[in-house]
């Protein structure tokens, strides 16, 4: 079974940081991009930030431009996501996905090929 697993989520103050990872299973992700999206209540889910295969381009969302930070360690099969100087707009559940093309994750309603469950993030003021 293929899944994708994340962690890391919890309650924190702003301006406080927070790693999340996503670990893949059930097959290697090496030659998938590898990314996160995000979703507040009453919102849509929004595009956060996506890594290539070999970690040679990696894209952000305007909001959380030089804040985040996506990495990736295709030998643990993982994904991680360095969240740091936290704000109350970020908080969401956050989603990892996985697809072997990278310009999906541009629409991503038009089928990733993988999804994690989320995991909750909460930044208190």
């Amino acid at each position: 079974q293929v899944q994708l697993v994340e962690s890391g989520g919890g309650l924190v103050q702003a301006g406080d940081s927070l790693r999340l990872s996503c670990a893949g299973s059930g097959r290697s992700f090496s030659s998938y991009a590898m990314g996160w999206f995000r979703q507040a209540p009453g919102k849509e889910r929004e595009f956060v930030s996506v890594i290539s295969w070999s970690s040679g381009s990696t894209y952000y969302a305007d909001s959380v431009k030089g804040r985040f930070t996506i990495s990736r360690d295709n030998a643990k099969n993982t994904v991680y996501l360095q969240m740091s100087s936290l704000k109350p707009e970020d908080t969401a559940v956050y989603y990892c996905a996985a697809d072997s093309n990278i310009r999906v994750f541009r629409t991503p309603n038009s089928g990733m090929n993988y999804w994690g469950k989320g995991t909750q993030v909460t930044v208190s003021t």
